[in-house]
């Protein structure tokens, strides 16, 4: 005798009642699609297990599935399993339209709404290696000691500093132990300590590139500092004139946006002062696993670890959604860090930083990065290609590294091309928002692309729409 229901999930049931069995399943499921206690997109159990449920034969379960699937009520797909199918489908099949025999596409989007996201910032989130990091996870809580699980050190825990140590001197070139590494939550996280510690020690403001990034400097003033921009030409940044500046943030590896790598003399211009001066470097080293086309710059931090902080994170390498970054501290300023960031670790959570500790020390994150720069790299020379080939009066700079390129435009263009990029579909930014309010460089009219967000299979589609806006 069959039983009087199935258990679907939290409170759903499947009573099949009536004359026949397979007739009583099709109207127990029919009622559940219509009255929604199955969701659209929400999968069946196989036919197998709820033959096994209910007590009854597998072919009698397939045959009503078979019978929903032909009113439209559900979806079957290999590999995919039986799904009920979504509203528009059942009112296509009400309307006496035949019904898919696969999941219905998913849904255009919105008007107004982009189709490609080229904002820079963020690398491919579908390239995210899942496997790997559930492996490490694994491994990390398998061996973690108890006290893990507590509410911990404020420096982070001393598994992750201690593979941060080992990995950024062999990568980066950083100079460092330890005991002077504080786990944060991303850069921003960083800088509100690094701002709270500024703001303590005399409240100057600090130096920063005329070209960067907003929320950077809204951090800062937000910790009482504001922010002086520095001058920049041709060869970038210009750091021969610091006069009066007790602290100056930089990216020397990768301009932001720019692209460019800070000038070798302009690189020593900046460690001399901080010597001569007791000044302060805060070195973001935003993207500096990624580099294509030269040698890669080892961290300003490793010529002077004694005035420089080196701010790293895994939001490019890996995904922002880790909220794990790093400060390397000059020994000095390592108790005012950990002072202002709190009595523990109140901010990243243990399990991941172990889970990352694992995945940097077995290898895997090594792997991971060679994997993707090949992928990036990719990408980056497909962008070069197309303008050529459509766009040849648009010349791509800052390329060499990182996950962005500059599309200089013809003066007077960036504004227009901006909001026909929204016309077509493309979320992208122009130069002039990356320009500090207070710098005096001349205007550049400018693209800033961002070639690492969308997933592979997207990413000829958004060539070709950049290029149909392109002049």
């Amino acid at each position: 005798m069959a039983k009087p229901w199935a258990t679907y999930g939290v409170d759903l049931h499947v009573e099949p009642s009536g004359p026949g069995v397979r007739k009583g399943l099709t109207d127990a499921l029919r009622e559940a699609v219509r009255s929604g206690r199955l969701a659209p997109g929400a999968r069946l159990p196989s036919s197998r297990s709820l033959a096994a449920d209910l007590g009854i034969a597998r072919n009698t379960v397939a045959e009503a599935y078979g019978d929903l699937v032909a009113e439209g009520w559900l979806t079957a797909r290999q590999g995919s399993g039986t799904r009920v199918a979504d509203s528009a489908v059942r009112q296509s099949v009400r309307r006496g339209q035949q019904p898919p025999t696969s999941r219905p596409e998913p849904p255009r989007p919105e008007p107004g709404r982009p189709v490609y996201d080229l904002i820079p910032g963020s690398p491919d989130l579908a390239s995210f290696p899942r496997t790997e990091w559930l492996k490490a996870a694994r491994r990390a809580l398998t061996s973690a000691p108890h006290d893990a699980l507590g509410y911990g050190d404020p420096r982070g825990r001393v598994e992750l500093r201690t593979a941060l140590a080992d990995y950024l001197s062999r990568t980066r070139g950083v100079r460092t132990d330890p005991e002077h590494i504080v786990i944060a939550s991303g850069i921003s996280h960083a800088l509100m300590l690094l701002g709270t510690v500024l703001r303590r020690r005399g409240g100057h403001s600090p130096a920063v590139e005329s070209y960067g990034l907003d929320v950077h400097w809204r951090l800062l003033s937000r910790a009482g500092l504001g922010t002086v921009p520095l001058p920049y030409d041709e060869l970038g940044t210009r750091t021969d004139d610091l006069t009066g500046v007790r602290a100056v943030l930089l990216t020397p590896a990768h301009q932001f946006p720019m692209g460019a790598p800070l000038h070798p003399d302009r690189r020593a211009d900046v460690v001399e002062w901080a010597r001569r001066t007791g000044g302060l470097v805060l070195e973001d080293d935003y993207d500096g696993e990624f580099r294509y086309d030269r040698q890669p710059i080892g961290a300003l931090q490793g010529l002077a670890p004694d005035h420089v902080v080196y701010l790293g994170t895994a939001s490019k390498s890996l995904a922002p959604g880790l909220r794990l970054g790093w400060l390397v501290l000059p020994p000095s300023l390592t108790p005012e860090v950990v002072t202002a960031k709190g009595g523990t670790d109140w901010s990243c959570g243990a399990l991941d930083q172990l889970t990352l500790a694992e995945f940097i020390t077995s290898g895997a994150y090594d792997r991971h990065v060679r994997s993707v720069r090949l992928r990036y790299r990719r990408r980056r020379d497909a962008l070069v290609e197309a303008l050529r080939e459509h766009a040849p009066g648009v010349r791509p700079t800052g390329i060499a590294a990182g996950l962005h390129a500059v599309l200089q435009l013809p003066p007077g263009t960036e504004e227009s091309v901006v909001r026909s990029a929204a016309g077509q579909g493309l979320d992208l930014h122009g130069l002039a928002r990356y320009r500090h309010p207070r710098a005096t460089v001349d205007p550049l009219d400018a693209l800033v692309v961002g070639y690492g967000t969308p997933p592979d299979h997207a990413w000829a589609g958004a060539l070709d729409a950049l290029c149909r806006v392109l002049p």
